[in-house]
């Protein structure tokens, strides 16, 4: 474990002045200052010696596991990581080197990993033992800062605490009433896609759905999370809107300042003249403001009629087990996660049913041979008319295990412990990658990476997708720290795709168009998807 910096400066100092004072002709200077500096120099030095290259190649308990190829003596395998996308080559690793549960990488200057990659390694890290592997603090600092620290960011008793203080508004019943929600804000969606497509004057009728799939999910989180509704949908120019858009776009100012976290303390990190620096931090006024106001106007309501709803933001209020200042973190959480994690998987649905038309076309046929809702605008949907689609719910399904939303997340050994019976020491970057273990061919077969939504088709395969093991869809994670909004996301996926594959064909943009993945928090098509839409007729 490296000794603090500061610590370091006082033993150099220390050891200058004895030096100085006692044994003169032993010191490097006769100057204080400059004898501290050298002996300061010397000593960061022999610990970077020590940490990049003596410890982790020759001592660490961690060296004897399997470990990929192509490493590189300081830089380990970081120079592959930086180079593909998030994910990308830990999916390689996990069907190309033969394991038992672990595989051990190092990332810049040698920082060990350790890679999960079996059912029973994943059930003792995110079931078992849950909370003994928190989130590494370089993570909770920055994600924190766009987040706040609720409860994605909450560790040990004050996530339990406040993941049964928020469970009421993520109950089963609750939200299966918000299916008429979802569904009200899918046909605006795809309302206002006719609008755009009428008002183009040219006739490729060509939309970037990434945008589309951004401004619904925001609309959606809003009414159902907050009860307000942000707009987004009527107005792409939104605030809050482009504020997301901004803090999510890819920029090399983004990529430098996420390699550098893992060096600089976080207060000199965000002290740095650079220009992602001032977008970040007006982004983060602007959504501060946004739930400060909100919390501010739910309890003036609350207070004034006594009215009890059931959005995330009443639920919380209700608990009074908040104060206004964790609420504000509750609804940065929420604002953020909630939408654009479904953005991302919708924007990957959709490049896959252009992928694989014939796939489109089968579910389109399902969707207006049995969802009345699609060809009789005066009819009411319901939960379980969308959960009784058996290839909707297929489609997603497979597309959420082929291309999971967030890629890959971290988690750090609380203190010296075990995995699979191996020691594992404290302050070890854990890492669960589901965009590896979603498409291992251990756990799926030889057509792991294929998008076949058939899998998930058949008795008894709805939920597993034939699957042996429910660790073979890592999505939403597993156990305490599981996605608390799992199935408020899945219905509104759900309601999304309904509406947009029942009233639309589409295809890309660019036939010859190939995928380049845009690695990040969340995973998505590099540079957006652009596709031709065609209303179906008869709508």
């Amino acid at each position: 474990m490296d000794v603090p910096k500061k610590v370091v400066l006082l033993a150099a100092a220390i050891v200058s002045f004895s030096t100085i004072r006692y044994a003169p002709q032993l010191a490097i200077s006769v100057s204080l200052f400059w004898n501290t500096i050298w002996i300061f120099l010397s000593l960061i030095s022999a610990q970077l010696i020590w940490t990049v290259i003596v410890y982790p190649l020759c001592l660490s308990p961690l060296r004897h596991l399997p470990s990929p190829p192509g490493s590189n003596f300081a830089l380990g395998h970081f120079v592959r990581i930086f180079k593909d996308p998030t994910g990308e080559p830990q999916r390689d690793w996990i069907d190309t080197v033969p394991n038992d549960g672990l595989l051990y990488y190092r990332f810049l200057f040698n920082e060990p990993r350790v890679l999960v990659t079996t059912p029973k390694a994943l059930a003792e890290v995110l079931v078992q033992r849950s909370y003994d592997f928190i989130k590494p603090r370089r993570l909770r600092d920055g994600l924190g800062r766009l987040l706040g620290v609720g409860i994605l960011l909450a560790e040990g008793d004050e996530h339990k605490r406040q993941r049964r203080a928020l469970m009421p508004a993520f109950s089963f019943r609750h939200v299966k009433d918000l299916y008429p929600l979802f569904w009200s804000k899918s046909l605006e969606m795809t309302a206002k896609i006719r609008e755009s497509i009428k008002a183009d004057p040219s006739p490729s009728s060509v939309i970037e759905i990434r945008a589309w799939a951004s401004r619904a999910t925001l609309d959606i989180i809003g009414v159902a999370g907050m009860g307000q509704d942000f707009g987004a949908i009527d107005n792409p120019e939104n605030e809050l809107y482009q504020t997301y858009n901004t803090i999510f776009g890819a920029s090399r100012g983004a990529q430098f300042l996420q390699l550098i976290a893992n060096f600089l303390p976080t207060w000199l990190l965000r002290a740095l003249p650079i220009k992602r620096n001032e977008e970040m931090s007006n982004a983060i006024k602007t959504i501060k403001k946004v739930a400060a106001d909100l919390v501010r106007n739910k309890r003036a309501k609350l207070e004034k009629d006594d009215r009890t709803d059931l959005d995330i933001l009443s639920v919380a209020l209700e608990s009074g087990g908040f104060t206004d200042e964790e609420l504000v973190n509750q609804l940065m959480t929420f604002l953020a996660a909630g939408h654009e994690t479904t953005a991302s998987a919708m924007t990957w649905a959709v490049y896959l049913l252009c992928k694989h038309p014939e796939a489109q076309a089968r579910l389109r046929k399902e969707l207006r041979t049995s969802l009345t809702a699609l060809t009789d605008p005066d009819a009411k949907i319901s939960s379980s008319e969308i959960d009784h689609l058996p290839y909707l719910n297929a489609v997603l399904n497979e597309t959420m295990r082929v291309f999971p939303p967030v890629p890959l997340t971290l988690r750090e050994t609380a203190h010296d412990t075990t995995i699979q019976g191996q020691f594992v020491p404290k302050e070890t970057t854990v890492i669960i990658c589901p965009w590896a273990i979603n498409t291992s061919k251990a756990l799926w077969g030889d057509d792991a990476r294929e998008f076949n939504p058939d899998r998930w088709m058949g008795q008894g395969r709805a939920n597993t997708g034939g699957a042996d093991s429910n660790y073979a869809v890592t999505t939403f994670l597993h156990g305490p720290r599981s996605c608390i909004g799992k199935d408020f996301a899945k219905a509104e996926f759900a309601c999304l795709m309904a509406a947009l594959v029942g009233q639309f064909e589409f295809e890309f943009e660019d036939p010859d168009w190939k995928l380049e993945i845009q690695g990040g928090i969340t995973a998505r098509p590099k540079g957006g998807l652009n596709i031709k839409v065609k209303p179906v007729e008869g709508f």
